[in-house]
C-alpha cells in the first residue's frame, strides 16, 4: 500500500470508529434509542461491532505502512 492513501484510510476508519463508539455510548448512557425503529437489543451490539470493526481496520491500515 502506498503511504499517503494508507494514512488517509487509517485516519478515516479511526475517526469514524471512535465517533461511532462515543455516540453509541452516549446514547446508551442516556437510555435513548441508538437507531430509529430498531430494537435496542439489536441496535446496540451492531453499532458497537461496527465501531470496533472500523477501529480494527484503521489499525490494520497503519500496520500495512
Amino acid at each position: 500500500m502506498e503511504t499517503g492513501p494508507a494514512i488517509f484510510a487509517a485516519t478515516v476508519f479511526l475517526l469514524f470508529g471512535a465517533a461511532l463508539l462515543a455516540w453509541t455510548g452516549a446514547r446508551a448512557r442516556h437510555r435513548a434509542p441508538v437507531a430509529e425503529g430498531v430494537r435496542p437489543v439489536v441496535a446496540l451490539p451492531l453499532a458497537l461491532l461496527a465501531g470496533a470493526s472500523a477501529l480494527a481496520l484503521g489499525v490494520w491500515c497503519l500496520t500495512r505502512l
